[in-house]
């Protein structure tokens, strides 16, 4: 009871000033109330978390599987994982007393009237630091945030990977289709320079006319060389990010033909998403560590209090007889009070407040930041909304100014620089349509990584 009595003694002058306080925990963040943005077709609302399955390539989710299973990225992020959640059993563990066990065995013979012998023992220790103004707690929940921060970088690496992997797969899709109208151009050319060649060797076309049409077509044979070797970079990185064999990729490639992205479009998409994006919820937990942080930085410059003890059996032998010792303790309870540092706790303070202090303005960046990315994905969206039926129809007015071109000149009536004028505006056409297609799928992907993928708290 005394021991008791002597502990209560201890801490009650000790706990009326046990308050120690830290910054707030949670801060304001810039998150609009609703996007100034438009929203692309004012159509339903989608879903960001099945996304990838959403887009009906059956070929793509693969290829995203397989890149997050083998990303570099998402192996890191997981090993943070792994090092936050075993630091914060270390926080949460120094809050608890410990408890140790300890063996040892000595043999002594001493010039005194004591007998030689052998003396055994073995016993529990136990230590114990009590928290009294909250350090080792502040500690821990500074631990928890940053598991939790850890948690959503995991999240946001898989979003990463997946955006990197499906925009190199929607440009090599892009890529294959501007490689087919190059061909079918090369072909085109190919089929003028033979006929312009023919009328020309009759002598009713100029030899230059025929050297114009050859040099058109060997142009147009660059064209679609550079164009395929572009394709095979594109497969090259791909091959690159998913760790898949180059020729298995290829296969697969060819036996799944692309799949028009679906027209999916968003009627609503709330503002709090972006406190659900992985990088900005990160940016929130490491303000409340910060806080944590501070808290128990101030703890450090108060007084300590420890509490020890043992229990223990021992054991000595001399002349074949053995003596029994029983032994436990309690104690000391020891109080540490700081009297001189040379400011070095308070130093610890005021660089816990300006980590605290750039934690809170790298949260309210990642916001701003979030908030930019989200509108420019929007006005990508609609942009390329917009424009999408003006490249159609320009694309069929210039197809069908080429066929009456190309009919002209087959039948003596029109010149090959017509043709060729007419053949030019027709490709940039072509060409025009499969970028804008290219821009409208980039800009999607865009808005899945700013929306975090769909991801949220609660699917931790």
């Amino acid at each position: 009871m005394k021991i008791v009595r002597y502990l209560g003694a201890a801490l009650l002058p000790l706990s009326l000033g046990a308050c120690v306080t830290a910054p707030p925990a949670k801060v304001d963040a810039p998150l609009p109330q609703q996007w100034e943005a438009p929203l692309p077709h004012n159509g339903s609302l989608t879903d960001l978390t099945v996304w990838w399955r959403a887009q009906g390539d059956p070929l793509l989710v693969q290829l995203v599987e397989a890149a997050q299973t083998a990303s570099p990225t998402i192996a890191t992020a997981a090993s943070r994982i792994a090092q936050s959640r075993a630091e914060r059993t270390a926080a949460a563990a120094a809050l608890l007393p410990t408890l140790d066990a300890a063996v040892s065995v000595s043999r002594a013979n001493q010039q005194s009237t004591l007998p030689g012998g052998t003396t055994s023992q073995a016993a529990l220790q136990s230590g114990w630091e009590i928290d009294l103004f909250g350090g080792g707690r502040a500690a821990r929940n500074a631990a928890d945030e940053r598991l939790a921060g850890a948690r959503a970088g995991w999240h946001d690496a898989r979003v990463a990977v997946a955006a990197e992997v499906a925009t190199q797969y929607y440009s090599l899709r892009a890529c294959e289709q501007l490689l087919a109208v190059a061909k079918q151009d090369a072909a085109s050319r190919a089929d003028t320079s033979r006929l312009t060649q023919l009328t020309a060797d009759a002598g009713f076309q100029a030899p230059a006319t025929a050297a114009l049409a050859r040099a058109s077509a060997a142009e147009a044979n660059s064209r679609a060389t550079l164009q395929r070797g572009l394709c095979d970079l594109d497969v090259k990185t791909l091959v690159a990010l998913t760790a898949l064999e180059e020729r298995d990729l290829r296969a697969k490639l060819a036996a799944s033909p692309a799949v028009p992205a679906p027209a999916i479009a968003i009627a609503a998409l709330p503002a709090q998403v972006l406190a659900q994006r992985p990088d900005v919820f990160t940016a929130e937990r490491e303000v409340a560590a910060a806080s944590a942080d501070v808290g128990n930085a101030r703890a450090q410059r108060y007084p300590r209090l420890s509490l020890q003890g043992s229990v223990g059996a021992a054991n000595f032998r001399t002349g074949g007889e053995n003596t029994q010792l029983d032994t436990w303790t309690i104690g000391p309870l020891a109080l540490s009070v700081p009297i001189f540092d040379a400011g070095r706790r308070s130093a610890n303070v005021g660089a816990a407040t300006a980590r605290y202090d750039a934690a809170v303005v790298s949260y309210r960046a990642s916001a701003r930041q979030a908030v930019r990315e989200v509108e420019q994905a929007l006005v990508n969206l609609n942009s390329a909304a917009a424009r999408s039926s003006d490249a159609d129809i320009s694309l069929e007015g210039y197809r069908q100014a080429f066929r009456a071109s190309e009919d002209r000149y087959k039948n003596g009536l029109g010149s090959l620089l017509e043709l060729e004028d007419a053949r030019r505006t027709r490709l940039a056409a072509e060409n025009a349509v499969v970028t804008l297609q290219r821009e409208r799928n980039a800009a999607w992907i865009a808005l899945y990584r700013a929306a975090g993928g769909g991801w949220t708290a609660a699917a931790n």
